[in-house]
C-alpha cells in the first residue's frame, strides 16, 4: 500500500505547489517558449496532477496517461513550444514534488519508509510515461503538419 498519507498531503497542498512551480517555470530563462502557454493553462495542468495524484497512481490506466500526455504534446507543439521544454517542465513537476516531500520529512517508521519507496517508484513510472507520451504527441503533430 502506497503512503496514502503523503499522497493526501500533496493533494492538500496542490494549489500552492502548482502556483510555485508555475512561477518557477514561467520565470526561467531556459524555457522562454513556455511563455506561449497561458499561465492559467499551465497552472491547471500542474494542479490536475498534484491534486489528483492518488487517482493517477492507483486508478488511472496507461491509456489514460497516454491520452492526456499525447494531447498535451500535440497542444504544446501547436503553441510553438519545443519538445525539450515540455520534457523539462514534466521533469520539473516531478522534482518540485520531491523537494516538497523532502521538506516535509514525514517518514519515521520502517513501514512508512517502505510505503514511501513504493510511492516514489509509482510516481517515477507515472512521470516516465508522461514524458514518453508527450514526445509522441509532438511526433503526431509533426506528422499531421507534414501530411
Amino acid at each position: 500500500m502506497i503512503a496514502i498519507r503523503l499522497v493526501r498531503l500533496i493533494e492538500a497542498h496542490c494549489d500552492d505547489l502548482a502556483r510555485s512551480l508555475t512561477e518557477k517555470l514561467q520565470t526561467s530563462t531556459q524555457l522562454e517558449d513556455l511563455h506561449r502557454v497561458p499561465r492559467e493553462e499551465l497552472e491547471e495542468r500542474v494542479k490536475e496532477i498534484y491534486g489528483n495524484l492518488c487517482n493517477w497512481l492507483l486508478r488511472k490506466t496507461e491509456r489514460d496517461i497516454e491520452r492526456l500526455y499525447t494531447s498535451i504534446g500535440m497542444r504544446r507543439a501547436a503553441q510553438g513550444v519545443r519538445p525539450s521544454t515540455v520534457i523539462f517542465a514534466i521533469l520539473a513537476t516531478k522534482e518540485h514534488l520531491w523537494e516538497f516531500l523532502e521538506r516535509e520529512g514525514l517518514v519515521d517508521r520502517p513501514l512508512e519508509l517502505f510505503q514511501e519507496i513504493e510511492l516514489l517508484l509509482r510516481v517515477e513510472k507515472f512521470f516516465d510515461r508522461a514524458v514518453y507520451y508527450a514526445a509522441r504527441g509532438f511526433e503526431l503533430a509533426e506528422r499531421s503538419r507534414a501530411a
